[in-house]
């Protein structure tokens, strides 16, 4: 396999937290909420990004590039491991399995049950699924994180809710920037951007490679991805953006294994596995338009996109598919007083339609197209309208209330009859409200607390047309209970979040044996309810250097996700997440900008991988550590080791309804890797 070298850059940032930074009070007029937005327009630079999210009463946050540039940046997880509640469990190498408040857990390959947007533009497929190898850290300005239904600005009502990840344009990115990557297990990443305006043009692309041996036996893989945005100002109220996004990737895959194979020989792949030569290899184009116009206190939003994706995916069988994407979206915002009261109205309609030209073959040893077995046309209509609206009855207080009516339409033509006409059409109109309250106690502090209804449809794999057994299979709706505060004083930082959420119909993917597809159920009722805490704290101000510190970050997530009275299972708790999550790092920061410090990764009990809670992947603790020199031109770099003991453990599994201990549900964690890079900013 060729390396690919491409010369990349980022700036680096003192802080390892991605915990959300409460700019300011959101208690403005509307004239100085739109002043905010200096540079794009269409594209809010962190600082209005983050004014604006603030006024959402729930668990939200944004994620500036700072940080996580200073890292590999080689998965999602090095852009979202520190923001609680959001649960990232690595595969292998940038395959990770993403969950907010448990949305998707059962899951076992591509995920559900969060909306992934790049821009504004939906990267999940019309029917719900995505995959995170289009996410390329090192490509964005931030990124912002909605919770459950605090997402639905997005006009999206999942458990999970929505990650937008937000490109610089041309006004916020330097003319150049460079960076270098490489670390044990083959890996070595390149990626280099530029940037600029003129009057009122502005340009921003950027491109990366990369490729990796992989951590364990036949993981290689390799991707290139590149995006690039071109903006026009017509007047300073009124500009338009369009969207160019590529995407490569080759990637062999070593499967689950049992849980002794798991502890005892990590680095082994599943022998079927190899002998299937099973792979993921992904090409996808994307293209979208935005515009932004601003009419005194209301802007309105539109836009459109198309996407074009095929997957050629020997796994059990042999998939070969194209899916093809398109839609827009129309969204207003209103912020003005009334009556000598502020209120904020956001409405909109989302269009999100596709298909799925999907074809399965027989998977011949060595990942050899054989005969067709399974052809079907999927086609997927999502027609969505939402409104919120925040009424501030005191000065400092808003009640707020909204709801969102989708009307989905999953229809399949079945084009293989040997086995059966498998055609079929179903239909779900669901409509979710939501009220809370957001109080802004100072301009420091908010408190907020919100009642919400989120719903999901199944996708198409649920193969919801192809037997009685499977027919029946509904869409996923929760009622979800809030509170939280989050706050921001010179030395100290907070965001904490406490939720349950009562759920009917949670969506199961079932593995019934080795090599076999999982089987979709419904589970009756179950609960999910969980404590979402960040805090970063600064201490020992001056200690060796004037201006120096240290900084405390902690990120703890608990969730306690259990099965509600069903027939079957009882109380258990649900697979595939442990209740408690500890990610926690003390950082010394020089004011030249270098820094250092040791963190660690903790799962302090055992999560288990069945319904029946019979088979459990154990507890376990990763110290890592970091350095780095950070800079705002010129040359900047880093060094960092991760799992300095070479433990072995597990770091997420698929999942059955009742295990048996010789079955092969783990994927064994990365043992101990160094990793350094060298950026440069002109």
């Amino acid at each position: 396999m060729p390396r690919t070298r491409l010369l990349g850059c980022v700036s680096l940032c003192a802080l390892a937290v991605a915990l959300p930074a409460f700019a300011q009070s959101a208690i403005e007029t509307p004239e100085l909420l739109v002043t905010a937005q200096s540079g794009s327009l269409v594209t809010p630079n962190v600082e209005a990004a983050r004014r604006d999210i603030q006024q959402t009463p729930g668990a939200v946050a944004v994620v500036p590039d700072t940080a996580f540039k200073n890292t590999p940046a080689n998965t999602i997880r090095d852009v979202l491991g520190w923001v609680p509640g959001v649960i990232t469990q690595p595969k292998s190498n940038v395959d990770n399995r993403v969950s907010i408040r448990g949305s998707g857990l059962t899951r076992n390959y591509g995920n559900r049950g969060v909306n992934i947007f790049m821009d504004g533009i939906p990267i999940n497929t019309a029917d719900g699924l995505f995959d995170v190898f289009e996410i390329d850290p090192s490509a964005y300005r931030y990124v912002e994180v909605f919770k459950g239904a605090n997402a639905l600005r997005y006009g999206s009502n999942s458990l999970g809710g929505a990650v937008n990840f937000v490109t610089p344009t041309g006004r916020d990115a330097n003319a150049f920037e460079a960076r270098l990557d490489a670390g044990s297990f083959g890996y070595v990443r390149s990626q280099a951007s530029t940037g600029g305006a003129k009057g009122p043009y502005d340009w921003f692309i950027t491109g990366s490679a990369q490729r990796e041996d992989g951590y364990r036996d036949h993981s290689q893989s390799h991707m290139e991805r590149g995006s690039a945005n071109f903006g026009y100002q017509f007047t300073p109220d009124a500009e338009t953006r369009f969207y160019v996004n590529l995407n490569s990737w080759r990637a062999r895959l070593p499967g689950e294994v049992t849980k002794d194979a798991a502890l005892n020989a990590p680095r082994a792949a599943d022998s079927e596995f190899v002998r299937q030569d099973q792979q993921r290899n992904i090409d996808s184009v994307r293209v979208a338009n935005k515009t932004t116009l601003r009419f005194d206190a209301t802007t309105v939003d539109f836009g459109v996109f198309g996407v074009n994706r095929h997957v050629d995916h020997p796994i059990y069988r042999y998939l070969d598919y194209r899916v093809n994407d398109y839609g827009g979206f129309v969204r207003a915002t209103d912020d003005r007083i009334v009556g000598g009261f502020r209120n904020r109205l956001v409405t909109g309609v989302n269009v999100h339609n596709g298909t799925i030209d999907y074809e399965e073959f027989a998977n011949l040893t060595g990942a050899v197209k054989g005969a067709l077995l399974f052809s079907t046309l999927d086609k997927s209509q999502n027609y969505s309208a939402y409104a919120e609206n925040s009424f501030y009855f005191l000065p400092d207080v808003a009640f707020v209330a909204g709801g969102q009516f989708q009307h989905t339409i999953r229809e399949r033509q079945d084009r293989f009859l040997a086995d059966g006409d498998q055609s079929g059409r179903r239909t779900f109109d669901i409509f979710s409200p939501k009220v809370g309250l957001l109080w802004d106690v100072d301009p420091t502090w908010q408190v907020f607390g919100n009642i919400s209804r989120s719903a999901e449809v199944p996708s198409f794999d649920v193969n919801s047309f192809a037997s009685p057994a499977s027919t029946n299979v509904e869409a996923q709706t929760a009622t979800t209970y809030e509170v939280g505060t989050r706050g921001r004083r010179p030395d100290l930082t907070w965001d904490i979040s406490l939720y349950r959420a009562n759920i009917r119909n949670e969506l199961q993917c079932l593995t019934a044996g080795p090599f076999t597809p999982c089987a979709v159920v419904n589970a009756d009722r179950t609960v999910h309810q969980g404590v979402e805490a960040g805090l970063g704290i600064a201490f020992l101000r001056s200690a060796f250097a004037d201006g120096d510190r240290f900084w405390l970050n902690v990120a703890y997530t608990y969730s306690d996700f259990r099965f509600d009275g069903d027939p079957a299972f009882g109380n258990n708790r649900l697979p595939g997440v442990p209740p408690h999550s500890v990610r926690a790092e003390i950082l010394y920061k020089h004011p030249s900008g270098f820094y250092a410090g040791p963190n660690v990764d903790w799962v302090p009990q055992a999560f288990f991988a069945d319904n029946a809670n019979s088979l459990a992947a154990d507890p376990y603790a990763l110290l890592n550590f970091r350095a780095g020199l950070e800079r705002e031109r010129g040359w900047s770099g880093y060094v960092e080791a991760r799992n300095l003991f070479d433990t072995r453990y597990i770091s997420s599994t698929i999942i059955a309804g009742n295990a048996t201990p010789t079955a092969a549900l783990f994927n064994p964690g990365t043992g101990r890797g160094v990793f350094a890079g060298l950026q440069f900013k002109l």
